[in-house]
């Protein structure tokens, strides 16, 4: 199985959005907090990143799962 992309929350219209680069959304939640749970799940899993955007659509917070490529102490 080749591997995923970055897990991205975003807004959407009919709630929070969970969607994967490179490959398809993976549902939608009522609220953030919902959403950050299943997509950080995801984000362990795959060993890749979780970016969370607000609802403007900017990144609020990220967090990286699996091997980081930066060489930063901390």
């Amino acid at each position: 199985m080749p591997k995923q992309g970055d897990v991205h929350v975003v807004k959407g219209d009919q709630g929070w959005r969970i969607e994967i680069e490179g490959g398809r959304a993976r549902g939608t939640h009522s609220t953030q907090a919902e959403a950050t749970r299943a997509a950080r799940e995801i984000a362990r899993r795959n060993k890749s990143e979780l970016l969370i955007h607000g609802q403007n659509g900017r990144i609020r917070a990220r967090s990286t799962y699996g091997r980081d490529p930066r060489r930063t102490k901390g």
